[in-house]
């Protein structure tokens, strides 16, 4: 999971590590983390529908950066490589203390345009005729009326619902596969 804020306030504040999540494969990667628990490289491969040396290389990228560790209690040898995300209840980016940083504009630039994108592939998705048999599809707008305070309560009653469920599906089981909600709470644009 990860939340963008542009508050003082939040974990991911250095510019070269939102450079390494900026990266949609490595963005995905995070979510896979979050919502299965602990992986290996083959099982993020197949759940991204990638080649499984690319999913090493992504893997060793973030990990560089300390976004995510090896699992040794979950490997079933010392060969075998699992992976698990150093925050597993997600990241939080502070964009406004990493654009007043060195070089943070810039690297907010590329962030910034590549979370635009993958919403955008979201709502494209949500509202496409392409519908999988056996998957639920939801699309809610709701309007209110709130001042900052209540914006920011709001925002945290809702994260603590998804975290819960995040927590509370977390894990690899066939029957279920990786949902995303998408979140935006904003003024409404003039």
């Amino acid at each position: 999971m990860l939340r963008t804020e542009t508050c003082e306030t939040g974990g991911v504040h250095d510019p070269t590590v939102l450079r390494a999540i900026a990266h949609p494969v490595r963005t995905r990667i995070l979510g896979e983390l979050a919502a299965q628990g602990s992986l290996r490289a083959a099982d993020i491969a197949r759940e991204l529908d990638i080649p499984a040396n690319q999913a090493s290389f992504h893997l060793r990228q973030l990990a560089k950066y300390g976004l995510v560790e090896e699992d040794a209690a979950a490997a079933r040898d010392k060969r075998d490589r699992v992976w698990r995300a150093t925050s597993p209840d997600g990241l939080t980016v502070d964009l406004g203390s990493i654009e007043r940083a060195p070089g943070g504009a810039a690297a907010s630039r590329v962030f910034r345009g590549q979370a635009a994108a993958h919403a955008h592939e979201l709502v494209d998705a949500a509202y496409s005729d392409d519908r999988e048999p056996g998957t639920h599809r939801t699309v809610a707008e709701h309007t209110l009326r709130l001042d900052e305070d209540e914006a920011r309560d709001l925002a945290a009653e809702l994260t603590g619902v998804l975290d819960a469920w995040t927590e509370r599906t977390r894990g690899r089981d066939p029957r279920r596969r990786t949902y995303t909600v998408l979140q935006l709470l904003q003024p409404t644009p003039r």
